[in-house]
């Protein structure tokens, strides 16, 4: 049977009165914002919208050359600009475009935000625009020794991270995943301009994945997620605060943490733990030799050994090497290459400042070890390999007299003196220019300098000699700039080695 379709009946409604919406008091004139719905999705948007308002914001629902704060959850630069320069606005250049971290903020302290770099989705970084940073695939190279690293390091807040990760890869002795962050941080540190979005790493070399993962937490919220469960570890925590003892290295902290032991007292009470001689004196003299070395310190020590070497001859060379040869400020410890024309005579030189300190009463520790360099053992192949010059491992006392401006102390110590970490290396002539070069670092810049030379060069380099394998021949160097020249590298400045 054929059944008629039911209709419902519609019932006439008299018109409602108009619903009157509450009305916000304006607080912020001169911020007009733009919620994009992209991501955030309308009722999202809308919610939003009304809560800005209720704090006193104008929020504008159409995008419109009024607006001054964009605001978007999407924090992918180059859609969300592409969409905007689509929009036919005529002062986009004058608009913030922010990441919602920026309004949730606001939201928090109930006033506009200062807006920081993480705050903002940049279209193009600055530095680019203003031509202060050619295409980074062009002119950044993978090698740290091709690349000028100053101490103004403009994007410090992802290379600490980079370098909290790649401590903790260390103490696991995961050397891959330490190198890959140790490298990630070297780049960046290069850079003359500061990061403020991923797209604008595009192309640099030496950035990976989970580098890359770490920087897009930073630039979204500040903070990487995973350095904060790193720096809050028990491990972590622990091993950093073992290893910052002089002569306690990794395998011993992580030996000493598996046993249970958590603190320097935990260490001292335990009978059954024997600390050599290095390490004895690491913790007797830890509350100096932890802190911070100024350079007028490093300085005064350089004095103190200058005038030991003229006691004994008058062809020395005496030099500063070091993070403090490459322009930094401040320092963990004092290294000092010492040696004398007359090749064969440099062993000696060492051992007289070392009685000659002694007699002066300022040696607290001494480690000295006789030269084993034979050219018959080189080039070494471990870029972690100690060489095999003389050297001697100090802890010495400074006075306050010796040092212009006086000693860095802690509030309250008026002793007038402090103990300082002093390593002394004694290459002979020949090997100066190496030892020189290796001494200086930074640590990457030498790492890098050794794997160009073997993997662009065919050669091999470290602090005793640059060995071509091709030819199968040592070349010979007067200078750093020798070395360079062998390896068809320009010649950088100690001061922008710090990679």
């Amino acid at each position: 049977m054929f059944h008629a379709a039911v209709v419902p009946c519609v019932r006439k409604r008299s018109k409602p009165a108009s619903v009157s919406v509450p009305r916000h008091a304006v607080k912020f004139k001169e911020v007009r914002l733009y919620l994009v719905e992209r991501k955030m999705g309308s009722s999202r948007r809308s919610f939003l919208s009304q809560l800005a308002r209720s704090k006193g914001f104008i929020v504008d629902d159409i995008l419109s050359d009024d607006i001054t704060h964009v605001v978007s959850e999407d924090s992918r630069a180059s859609s969300l600009w592409a969409w905007l320069k689509g929009c036919g606005l005529k002062n986009l250049s004058n608009m913030q475009v922010l990441h919602i971290s920026w309004f949730t903020e606001s939201m928090r302290v109930g006033t506009p935000a200062p807006v920081e770099n993480r705050h903002v989705i940049q279209d193009t970084p600055p530095a680019l625009q203003e031509g202060l940073a050619p295409t980074p695939v062009a002119l950044v190279s993978q090698y740290a020794c091709q690349r000028r690293t100053s101490t103004d390091n403009k994007n410090k807040i992802l290379t600490d991270a980079f370098e909290v990760l790649a401590e903790n890869y260390k103490f696991s002795d995961n050397k891959s995943s330490c190198l890959v962050f140790s490298r990630a941080a070297s780049v960046l540190k290069s850079l003359p301009w500061t990061v403020q979005c991923i797209e604008a790493t595009q192309g640099l070399p030496c950035l990976r994945e989970n580098t890359k993962a770490v920087m897009e937490e930073i630039l979204q919220f500040g903070h990487s997620f995973e350095v904060e469960r790193t720096l809050s570890s028990e491990r972590y925590q622990t091993l950093k605060l073992f290893t910052s003892v002089f002569g306690v290295g990794p395998k011993t902290a992580e030996k000493w943490y598996h046993r249970g032991l958590r603190s320097f007292r935990d260490i001292l009470a335990e009978p059954s733990i024997h600390l050599n001689r290095m390490q004895q004196s690491g913790f007797l003299y830890y509350g100096d030799i932890s802190r911070v070395v100024t350079k007028a310190e490093a300085q005064a020590l350089g004095n103190i050994i200058d005038e030991a070497v003229r006691l004994i001859t008058s062809d020395a060379v005496t030099a500063l090497t070091g993070g403090f040869r490459r322009g930094k400020e401040y320092g963990h410890d004092v290294d000092f290459i010492v040696t004398t024309h007359e090749v064969g005579k440099e062993e000696f030189v060492l051992r007289h400042i070392i009685d000659c300190f002694k007699k002066q009463g300022i040696v607290l520790y001494c480690d000295y070890q006789a030269s084993t360099f034979h050219m018959s053992k080189l080039p070494c192949q471990s870029f972690e390999a100690m060489d095999y010059y003389a050297k001697c491992f100090l802890i010495l006392r400074l006075e306050a007299s010796q040092v212009d401006g006086g000693l860095s102390c802690n509030d309250g110590d008026n002793r007038g003196w402090r103990a300082v970490r002093v390593d002394l290396v004694s290459p002979p002539m020949d090997r100066y220019a190496f030892a020189l070069l290796g001494w200086t670092g930074s640590t990457q810049f030498d790492r890098d300098l050794r794997r160009y030379a073997r993997l662009e060069r065919k050669m091999t380099l470290d602090n005793h000699t640059l060995y071509d394998t091709t030819k199968r021949e040592y070349l010979t160097a007067r200078s750093e700039e020798d070395i360079f020249a062998h390896l068809g590298l320009e010649y950088i400045e100690p001061c922008q080695r710090n990679a």
